[in-house]
């Protein structure tokens, strides 16, 4: 292989890392809230206002720190009210959640109007020593910034807590079977909440890192539909944190090609065909799993989405 095809792939692969770690740290989120039998539609909304959020407060202050802390705050403060809504109040999920997205898209672009286009410094990265000098795949996955990294954690760390440790089986109980595990001392409602307030913090924290680690300037609805990927990368994933990881550079990957693509002159011509392919991948994904027999083998949550009441 001559070194332009190996420069290629390797800024190929770390763009894919860049742009999949939204999709990670969302899914991530996504797959704990749905385990529990909360599916969020409000995705999209969160995400976003996590963006605005960060971009605001670093912005104004500089400080990347709090600007996080903020986002993920804001993340936790929509996911409490959907979880308050579907959980307690019972009203129907899907519902809940797309006034959310729709809250989100809304607020987020009446703020931030007035800033369009303005920018801050991005984070830098931070080469892992010895690893970040492998070919190709050191600088893919160990030459990014924290962001990047924490998603490894989380979506290692995710799985483990929910397949090895008791904490997980509580919550895929509650997905599952939300009555036995309420007989068997579990507070349904708790879990429910806390999953659900997780999936929305790491929301949150995907928006973060979209506006000050991946594209340090604001454009009114700049999440582009990443939260309903997200979405559809859980079935993808079949409710797995480990799975997640591929799903989410597969489809991070389809979305750097198609800019590479653009730069090598091919679609330029039909640019909104090349921005389309990583919507037409996630239906072509859900169409793909929306057969019975595979959605029996990944293991879809028995209760997703269906509100559970001690009485009934």
């Amino acid at each position: 292989m001559s070194f332009d095809v190996i420069a290629f792939i390797t800024s190929l692969l770390v763009s894919t890392v860049q742009a999949g770690t939204i999709y990670l740290l969302a899914t991530v989120g996504e797959i704990y809230a749905e385990r529990s039998g909360v599916i969020n539609l409000g995705l999209e909304g969160m995400i976003i206002m996590g963006a605005l959020t960060s971009f605001i407060v670093s912005f104004y202050t500089g400080d990347y720190l709090l600007a996080v802390l903020l986002a993920v705050l804001a993340g936790l403060l929509m996911s409490l009210l959907h979880a308050f809504i579907s959980i307690s109040l019972k009203v129907n999920q899907y519902v809940s959640g797309i006034a959310l997205t729709i809250l989100g898209l809304g607020l987020s672009g009446f703020l931030g109007r007035p800033l369009t286009g303005m920018t801050v410094e991005k984070v830098h990265e931070i080469p892992i020593p010895v690893l970040s000098d492998i070919p190709v795949v050191g600088p893919a996955f160990f030459k990014q910034n924290v962001f990047v990294y924490v998603s490894y954690v989380v979506a290692i760390l995710g799985w483990y807590v929910l397949f090895k440790t008791r904490i997980g089986l509580n919550i895929r109980s509650v997905g599952e079977n939300p009555s036995m595990a309420d007989s068997l001392g579990v507070n349904v409602t708790l879990v429910r909440y806390g999953a659900t307030l997780f999936g929305g913090a790491l929301a949150g924290l995907a928006g973060a890192y979209f506006f000050i680690g991946y594209q340090p300037f604001w454009v009114e609805g700049m999440t582009a539909g990443r939260g309903w990927i997200s979405i559809a990368l859980v079935i993808f994933a079949a409710w797995s944190p480990l799975r997640a990881i591929a799903g989410a550079y597969l489809f991070g990957g389809v979305e750097a090609l198609q800019f590479r693509m653009q730069a090598f002159g091919y679609g330029t011509a039909t640019p909104q065909f090349m921005l389309m392919l990583p919507y037409a991948l996630t239906i072509a994904v859900l169409i793909m799993l929306s057969h019975h027999s595979i959605r029996k083998r990944i293991g879809v949550p028995a209760a997703l989405g269906i509100p559970y009441s001690r009485e009934e």
